[in-house]
C-alpha cells in the first residue's frame, strides 16, 4: 500500500495552503477522471487498469512465453514512451544489471532510443551469437531513431533465420488502423498488437506498449495490472485525504513559492530507470507555455557524494520527492573487524538495510534543514503489485498537476520543433526551403 508524508512539505508553505489550492484540485480531478479537460482524448489510461483488453492480454502473455522459450535475447525498438517505462519496470523489479543477471529468459536489449552507432553495435554484437526476437513498438512506424534502428536489426534478423522465419520473430505494437509499421506489420503477417488511440505514449507503460517486454523478462504482468487497479479504486476518490490531490497540491504551492525544480531519489539502484521514465511523463506533460517544475532524478546514497552538496547549499529552487520501499530482498548483515580499522565496530550485528533506513532520516533532516521541501512516498516491497499502485499514482498524479498548472497534460507540441529541423537537415522530402534557411543559419 502506498502511504505519502507531507510532514516535511508544511513548514515552507503558509497555514491553509491545502484549502488554497482544494478548489483547483476539484476541477482537475473532474476533469480527468470524467474525460471533460483538456486533451481529453489521451485519458483513456485513467480507467485502463479495469477496462484494459483482456483477450490482447492473454495474446500479450502467450507471445511473451513463446519468447522466452525460443530466444536468448529480446530487441525492444522504441523511443520515448516506447521504451522507458518498461525498462523502468523491468529494472526496478529485477536489477539495473538485468541482463548479467542469472535467469530462465531472456535478456532484453533497448535500441532506436537514440542515434548512436556505438550503442547500437554493442547490442548487434551481444546478440550475433544467440537465437533472438524483436519487439518495434511505434504508433507511426516513421519516427527517425525507432526506424532506423528497425531497418538494421530487420535485416539482420532475416540475414540470420531467412525472411520466413523472421517474420515469426518480430512483433509489432503499433496502430489498430494506419501508419506504415501497421502497413508493414500486415504485409508481412507480424503478429499485432496495439498502441491505443486513446493511451499518450508517457502514459501507455501498463498498455501492450510495456507489457509484452515486461512479460518476456519474466514478470507478472496480472499483478502488476492488480496494483495499478488497486491505486485507481483509491484515486478515483475526490477530497483532500486522496493522496494524488496531496502531492499535487504539495508540488502546485511549492512551484507557486518559488521551487522550479523537483528531484526524485530513491536508495534503490534498480531504480534508476524509474526515475528515467518519471522525467518524460512529468516534463512532457507539464513543461509548456514557460510553465512547470523541472524534473530531475538521482540515487542515493551515491549521488550524495556528487549532488549533496548542490541540494544542501545550491539556488534554494529546488523541491525533493523520495521513494522508500519498506522491505528489502536480501539481507547483509555487517560483520565485526577485531583490528576496528575503519572505526565502524559500533554497526557490528547490525544490518545493511538499518544503516540505509539511517542514512535515509539524516538526510531528509539535513536537506529539510538546507532549505529543501522533502515529500516520502513509501511502498511496501520492490514486487509487482506494488509497483503497479506507484506507476499509477505518479500517472494520476501528473493529470491533476498538469491541469492546476493551467497547460493541457497530455499533449507535447514542442517536441515536433526539434524533429522538423532533424527532418529537414536530413533532407526528407517536403523540407526543402526550411533545410535551405537552417544550413544557412548554420553557416553550410
Amino acid at each position: 500500500m502506498l502511504r505519502l508524508d507531507l510532514s516535511n512539505v508544511s513548514p515552507f508553505l503558509p497555514d491553509g495552503w491545502r484549502i488554497g489550492e482544494e478548489k483547483g484540485l476539484k476541477q482537475a480531478h473532474e476533469w480527468l477522471v470524467k474525460g471533460t479537460g483538456a486533451g481529453s482524448d489521451f485519458t483513456g489510461w485513467v480507467r485502463l487498469p479495469e477496462n484494459y483488453d483482456k483477450e490482447e492480454f492473454a495474446r500479450i502473455q502467450k507471445a511473451a512465453q513463446k519468447i522466452r522459450s525460443d530466444s536468448q535475447a529480446l530487441v525492444v525498438i522504441g523511443i520515448g514512451g516506447s521504451y522507458l517505462g518498461a525498462r523502468a519496470v523491468i529494472e526496478t523489479l529485477t536489477s539495473n544489471n538485468f541482463n548479467l543477471t542469472k535467469k530462465d529468459g531472456p535478456a532484453i536489449y533497448f535500441a532506436g532510443n537514440g542515434l548512436s552507432s556505438d550503442g547500437m553495435t554493442e547490442v548487434m554484437e551481444a546478440i550475433q551469437d544467440v537465437d533472438w526476437s524483436i519487439n518495434v513498438i511505434s504508433k507511426s512506424g516513421t519516427t527517425t531513431e525507432h526506424a532506423v534502428a528497425f531497418r538494421v536489426f530487420k535485416a539482420l534478423l532475416e540475414e540470420k533465420y531467412g525472411k520466413e522465419e523472421a517474420r515469426k520473430r518480430i512483433y509489432a505494437t503499433t496502430d489498430a488502423k494506419r501508419g506504415a509499421l501497421k502497413g508493414l506489420a500486415d504485409k508481412e503477417g507480424y503478429e499485432e498488437f496495439v498502441v491505443p488511440d486513446n493511451v499518450g505514449g508517457r502514459y501507455s507503460v501498463l498498455t501492450a506498449v510495456g507489457l509484452l517486454p515486461i512479460a518476456a523478462a519474466g514478470i507478472d504482468i496480472e499483478a502488476l495490472m492488480a496494483g495499478a487497479r488497486e491505486g485507481m479504486e483509491k484515486l478515483s476518490k475526490p477530497g483532500m485525504d486522496n493522496p494524488a490531490w496531496q502531492y499535487a497540491a504539495a508540488r502546485h504551492a511549492l512551484y507557486e513559492s518559488g521551487k522550479k525544480i523537483e528531484i526524485l531519489a530513491c536508495y534503490e539502484p534498480a531504480f534508476r530507470f524509474f526515475g528515467e521514465w518519471w522525467k518524460q511523463l512529468f516534463g512532457e506533460s507539464e513543461g509548456k507555455e514557460h510553465k512547470g517544475l523541472f524534473p530531475a532524478s538521482v540515487e542515493f546514497t551515491a549521488d550524495l557524494h556528487s549532488m549533496g552538496q548542490y541540494i544542501q547549499q545550491g539556488e534554494r529552487i529546488l523541491m525533493e520527492t523520495v521513494v522508500r520501499f519498506d522491505k528489502g530482498r536480501g539481507k547483509v548483515t555487517i560483520p565485526n573487524d577485531p583490528d576496528n580499522v575503519d572505526g565502524l565496530n559500533f554497526l557490528s550485528g547490525k544490518s545493511l538495510d538499518f544503516v540505509a533506513e539511517q542514512a535515509l532520516r539524516g538526510v531528509t533532516l539535513a536537506h529539510v534543514d538546507g532549505g529543501v521541501p522533502n515529500v516520502l512516498i513509501s511502498v511496501d516491497s520492490r514486487d509487482e503489485k506494488s509497483l503497479g499502485e506507484l506507476i499509477y499514482f505518479f500517472e494520476f498524479t501528473c493529470g491533476i498537476s498538469g491541469y492546476l498548472l493551467g497547460v493541457n497534460p497530455f499533449d507535447q507540441p514542442g517536441v515536433e520543433a526539434y524533429k522538423n529541423n532533424m527532418y529537414a537537415l536530413l533532407g526528407k522530402p517536403g523540407y526543402e526551403s526550411q533545410k535551405a534557411e537552417l544550413e544557412k543559419r548554420l553557416g553550410c
